[in-house]
């Protein structure tokens, strides 16, 4: 299998170079032509690569798709720090940056507290999508085929005595996420440790990444970390008005003129 995937690969990289035919790929992959077929139709069924009239292999649109997420996700960062900056002098709590990866997300940014309590959180730490509320509000925004998808393969695992275990519990929980439009994380992924999260949206609407608060029950309670919440969406619609999201108009009020 693990040779399938890397010549799969392989004949991404080379049609990544341009168009190319059958013998053209076998000869550079130095594979039987049979074996090139079958590849080609795995990736062409998946709408990784797609045949021309003249037989000619081209990157298909599934690539393309995958390559404008991906410069979305690392622009992000760079456009969200200013204002991440901003939110943590004001409010001097522990400030995270997050992205799906997977049934896991992983922080991509962080600003750490003002007061001398640290959080074991870092860059590149990775944390279930379950119990967390970044997941949460990534996990919420998905479409329906890849939210299904992801759920099959999530176990549950408990991480504390507040982590959701069940796929029933857990969709009631994303139904009202996308309500609300954030989520919190009730001392569900580290104990005493209370989160929310709200979503980065891009041009195209969709949630590439995550803003969150997190803060100690020794140093903040829950309701007090709630008065952050209006600061945090603040703050999260600002990025994703400079990543080129425009919220959709407001409906008039039923009865006064438009």
């Amino acid at each position: 299998m693990s040779q399938s995937v890397g010549k799969a690969l392989q004949i991404l990289v080379q049609l990544g170079a341009g168009p190319a035919n059958l013998d053209q790929l076998a000869a550079a992959l130095d594979v039987h032509k049979t074996t090139v077929l079958r590849l080609l139709r795995t990736l062409a069924d998946e709408h990784f690569v797609f045949r021309d009239g003249s037989h000619r292999y081209h990157l298909g649109a599934r690539i393309h798709e995958l390559s404008s997420r991906g410069l979305e996700q690392r622009e992000v960062r760079s456009i969200a720090a200013p204002h991440l900056i901003a939110f943590n002098r004001a409010h001097g709590r522990t400030t995270h940056l997050s992205e799906l990866a997977g049934t896991e997300i992983v922080y991509i940014d962080k600003l750490e507290s003002h007061d001398h309590v640290r959080m074991a959180s870092r860059i590149g730490l990775r944390a279930p999508v379950h119990s967390t509320a970044a997941g949460k509000v990534l996990l919420a925004d998905l479409p329906q085929v890849e939210l299904d998808a992801l759920l099959a393969e999530l176990a549950f695992p408990r991480i504390t005595a507040n982590t959701i275990t069940n796929r029933t519990g857990f969709r009631a929980e994303l139904a009202a996420v996308r309500a609300q439009g954030w989520a919190h994380d009730r001392e569900e992924n580290e104990p005493s440790i209370n989160c929310i999260a709200a979503p980065v949206r891009t041009a195209s609407g969709r949630a590439v990444a995550a803003v969150s608060v997190s803060v100690p029950d020794i140093v903040a309670d829950y309701d007090r970390l709630l008065t952050l919440l209006p600061a945090m969406l603040q703050v999260a619609e600002r990025i994703s008005r400079d990543c080129g999201w425009q919220p959709a108009p407001t409906a008039p009020e039923r009865g006064l003129p438009a």
